[in-house]
């Protein structure tokens, strides 16, 4: 499944409160561990985040204390006590065989040591998978049998919504729209390469002019330099987005037109300049860049809170208000 039907499969085992035991499978950096933290936010619950392999049996059953002749486990206080939330085991299966069977024991009973879940707690967890060259154990298959198990794949849609959404660099967004396979791409000789995650990191580093490659690597960073060259070429926005680019053209370079409906939809500072920037498409770009720009917009715009308004100007409107509607039958939502 692709990220955001992830987010989706786990946001419903939530709101029905369907406390099965959940391994997430999938490669380095797509955001698994990143999915879990924004449904805890969202659903305002508590997140406690454990990384199994950087743990000792000890660290999660806890110590040996002597109490009147009889030793009792005293369990570590970064266990959740009350309340409701997610209990996150992340890198399970980097655990090796000893940790994983502490480990089982907690995710089978829910109990390890002296320690008890509490009843409003999920137990989550996620690893990599072999093919990934990630230093992994086999999982046990009495551990493996009590897991639902969901294995996520890289999925260019749902990190351009995801980027969008977060402000990554716009010049990030228009590069992997026109080079997507470059969104995820290990590199097992080298320490640095292109993830969803280090892609955001990248972008922190690009908005401080600095080099991305301690990021994503040397040879992604050499074609996302040379992709910036574009930006040369490219028309004025602005005049765009303030209705006033009936003269301007459309490049023709495909990198330019990326570059071009990203920039227009990331600067579109309100409901009207997104509306300007579509009806200037509308008139100089084919079908297909309009659906581009309309995809990525309407997201943006509900965002901000700015749909309503967008909503009225497109009224009068009947081959927007047909994208609106593609754009909702293909998410599977309803308008509002």
């Amino acid at each position: 499944m692709t990220p955001s039907q992830l987010k989706t499969y786990l946001n419903s085992l939530v709101a029905k409160n369907l406390q099965i035991s959940t391994m997430i499978w999938g490669p380095p950096g797509i955001g698994k561990s990143s999915i879990v933290g924004q449904l805890t936010r969202e659903h305002e619950i508590d997140f406690v985040d454990v990384r199994l392999s950087q743990l000792a049996p000890t660290d999660l059953r806890g110590l040996p204390v002597a109490e009147d002749g009889i030793s009792k486990w005293f369990p570590p206080e970064f266990l959740p006590r009350d309340g409701k939330g997610i209990f996150f085991l992340d890198e399970l299966n980097m655990a090796p065989p000893a940790m994983q069977g502490v480990a089982q024991q907690l995710i089978l009973d829910r109990r390890v040591g002296s320690y008890t879940v509490p009843e409003g707690w999920f137990i989550w967890a996620a690893g990599n998978r072999k093919e990934d060259r990630a230093a992994v154990f086999d999982m046990p298959a009495p551990l493996a049998n009590r897991f639902l198990h969901l294995e996520v794949e890289v999925d260019f849609d749902s990190f351009k919504a995801y980027a969008l959404e977060k402000g990554i660099h716009e010049q990030i967004i228009a590069f992997l729209s026109f080079r997507s396979t470059l969104l995820h791409k290990i590199d097992p000789q080298q320490p640095a390469f292109p993830t969803p995650r280090s892609w955001e990191m990248a972008s922190h580093l690009h908005y401080a002019e600095l080099d991305t490659s301690p990021a994503v690597g040397k040879g992604a960073t050499a074609e996302f330099m040379a992709y910036l060259e574009v930006y040369q070429t490219l028309p004025s926005l602005a005049p765009i987005l303030e209705g006033k680019g009936s003269k301007i053209a459309f490049p023709k370079e495909p990198s330019a037109r990326y570059a071009t409906a990203i920039g227009l939809t990331v600067r579109a500072a309100d409901a009207k300049q997104g509306y300007n920037a579509y009806k200037w498409l509308s008139n100089k770009a084919t079908t297909e860049w309009v659906q581009f720009f309309i995809a990525d917009l309407l997201p943006i715009m509900r965002s901000k809170g700015h749909m309503g308004v967008f909503a009225i100007l497109a009224k009068e409107d009947n081959d927007l208000q047909k994208f609106i509607q593609e754009y909702y039958q293909l998410i599977g939502m309803s308008k509002s």
